[in-house]
């Protein structure tokens, strides 16, 4: 059994015991068995362990873990401290500078985020080394289209960006809801400049946000540890 140390593992106690999960379980045993997958089983629900249902005030979608070693460690878009940031990263970091000004971090661990209520979740949430999409349609998407479904029917705000195809798919879980949706296309070099850069997410979110009393500080990596 799955257990995440905060209100999730009541609200997902059944998802985990369907039918579907329970295939995708045995499947995800297999491949970590007889293949390299990313990340490590037990960071896979990072982002749900990292932010509490009751404290996400901003979900960031993407579509898949980063498939290089070392990478993936739960969290959509992060990499541990000591990893190079890899490009779809270096290009989120690029957009906040333009966007708010902030500066560059000297490395690309997102926690800081998620522990301010920024869900990094992807719409899959395991993948074969260094192979994209390859765990594609094995159960992933039915599970964050639940978790999504449950975060579309709070009353409290919040702000979803959905970054790149597979994301902007879970655009009609949130249709006709109070939170605010922002689109656009994935922060990889292939798709940046088709979007993604000018997109103003985090500005836009912050402003959203304000009506509530509350906000994201998107700089929080760079006070860490400021590049130079």
């Amino acid at each position: 059994m799955v257990q995440l140390g905060n209100d999730w593992d009541t609200l997902l106690a059944q998802e985990f015991q369907s039918e579907y999960y329970l295939r995708l379980r045995a499947f995800l045993k297999r491949e970590y068995t007889t293949r390299t997958i990313y990340p490590d089983m037990h960071d896979i629900f990072n982002a749900l362990r990292f932010t509490p249902y009751s404290a996400v005030r901003v979900v960031i979608l993407g579509q898949d873990p980063y498939h290089g070693p070392g990478q993936a460690h739960g969290l959509s878009f992060s990499v541990r401290r000591g990893v190079p940031a890899p490009p779809s990263l270096q290009n989120i970091f690029q957009e906040i500078h333009d966007d708010i000004g902030a500066p560059v971090p000297a490395h690309g661990c997102l926690e800081s985020w998620a522990r301010q209520g920024v869900l990094l979740l992807n719409t899959v949430l395991t993948v074969r080394a260094g192979q994209a999409n390859s765990h594609r349609g094995a159960g992933w998407e039915i599970f964050t289209d639940h978790v999504i479904e449950k975060l579309a029917a709070r009353r409290e705000p919040m702000a979803c960006l959905l970054w790149g195809g597979p994301a902007r798919s879970k655009w009609p879980l949130v249709l006709g809801t109070p939170h605010l949706v922002l689109q656009c296309a994935h922060p990889s070099p292939l798709s940046a400049f088709n979007g993604f850069f000018g997109c103003r997410h985090f500005s836009k979110a912050n402003a959203f946000l304000a009506q509530y009393g509350q906000s994201i500080d998107w700089a929080s990596p760079s006070k860490e540890e400021v590049m130079v």
